[in-house]
Order: structure tokens, then C-alpha cells, then sequence
């Protein structure tokens, strides 16, 4: 079994960084549905390492916020479990300090993939109205971020509706070429440009159900397809 290598970035806030040589578990160390046999490389990052790094996240978040509510813009579909993960990190971790804080919750979806290519045509789809968060300390949270043009399309669209402060939390950044923006706010892994499933995100709607992040194989491309 290797060991899990990464390189802390020189501010903690900007994500654990997993080198590009980084080979994942073996699969067979780990339980994952049978349906998927032979269409996953390996066990990329195992979930129990995802949730000890939201819980950092969390406290990173609930250090940096100055009042007692917080909406956050939830990213669907693939930043589903991160955010109600990184959710009842926040509040756990917000009833051990003065703060005590009360999280709104809010959805937007983004379309942007036609199998594993990005596409220049970006979808917004979710409420037209966000005026809920006028005024407010809104946390983005997304699964994964790569070129960045998605992200900063939905951050325009959040600040027209003035909220007080928007801050991104991303469980993945990919190391991609042509990268538009900044890193988010709450970076949880840098991870190198490889397409990846589970723990919300998918290839064409499969592999969602997968509690460990994996790398999907060529045949699961093929065999999934459209």
C-alpha cells in the first residue's frame, strides 16, 4: 500500500496539493459497488481523508466569518455531499465559539461537461432570483473547479445581487492550463489534471454514489458514454 503524498501549500486555506506522480489506492483495499467493477483505475482520494479536510475547511470558514449567518450557494449537482458535509462541519464546529452560526442553504446548477471536455457553453440553472443573499456572507461551494470560467461566470451573476461578502469553497482544483480567475477562497485538494468520480462527481450522471473520489478508467468512459 503507498502512502498517501502530499505537499501542504505555504497557506493551508489554499488546498493539500497531490503530486502529478500520485498513483491512488488500490481498489481492492477499498468497498466500492460492484456495478462499477473494471470501470475505475484506482481509489484517488478515500472519503475519510475528504472528511477530515472539510472538517479543516470548516474551521477555516467559521474563523473568517464576522457575524452569525451565512447563506451558502450550493453547486448541483456535483458539490452536493461536500457542501451538506462542509454544512454540519460549520455549524459543529460554530457551537464551540461565541458565534453559534445559522446556515441557509440555497441551490444553483451549472451544466458546462458533455462527457469528460469541458464545453464553452455555461448553463446557469437554479432561482433567477438569489435577492436572499443581498446583504448577506454568501459561501460558494463546489466539487470541482478547473479552468475557473465556470466560477467566475457564477460569481458575476451572485454580485449583482450585492450580497455583503462571496467567498468560494472548492474541494478540488485541478491543475489545468489556461486557468481563468483566482483559486477559491477554501481550496480542499490541488490534484493534477485527471478526470475523476464519486463523492458527487460524475460521468454523465454515473458514479455519483461513490463515497471515495476515483479515477475513472477508459472502459467506464466508453461503457458510459452519450
Amino acid at each position: 500500500m503507498s502512502d498517501f503524498k502530499m505537499i501542504r501549500s505555504p497557506k493551508t486555506d489554499q488546498g493539500i496539493v497531490l503530486e502529478d506522480e500520485w498513483p491512488g489506492y488500490d481498489l481492492n483495499l477499498f468497498t466500492y459497488p460492484e456495478h462499477y467493477h473494471g470501470d475505475l483505475e484506482n481509489i484517488y482520494i478515500p472519503h475519510g481523508v475528504i472528511m477530515d479536510r472539510t472538517e479543516c475547511l470548516a474551521r477555516l470558514v467559521v474563523d473568517d466569518t464576522d457575524d452569525n449567518y451565512m447563506v451558502v450557494l450550493c453547486v448541483l449537482k456535483g458539490g452536493y455531499k461536500f457542501c451538506a458535509d462542509l454544512v454540519e462541519c460549520i455549524k459543529a464546529v460554530s457551537h464551540n465559539t461565541p458565534k453559534h452560526m445559522t446556515v441557509r442553504v440555497e441551490f444553483i446548477r451549472l451544466k458546462s461537461y458533455l462527457n469528460d471536455q469541458s464545453t464553452e457553453d455555461l448553463h446557469i440553472i437554479g432561482p433567477e432570483d438569489l435577492s436572499v443573499i443581498t446583504g448577506k456572507n454568501v459561501l460558494i461551494v463546489e466539487g470541482i473547479v478547473d479552468t475557473g470560467k465556470t466560477m467566475k461566470a457564477l460569481l458575476k451573476h451572485v454580485k449583482t445581487f450585492q450580497p455583503k461578502m462571496v467567498k468560494v469553497a472548492g474541494l478540488l482544483v485541478k491543475r489545468v492550463p489556461n486557468v481563468v480567475g483566482t483559486l477559491p477562497d477554501y481550496v480542499g485538494f490541488v490534484i493534477p489534471n485527471r478526470f475523476v468520480v464519486g463523492y458527487a462527481l460524475d460521468y454523465n450522471e454515473y458514479f455519483r454514489d461513490l463515497n471515495h473520489i476515483c479515477v475513472i478508467s477508459d472502459q467506464g468512459k466508453v461503457k458510459y458514454k452519450i
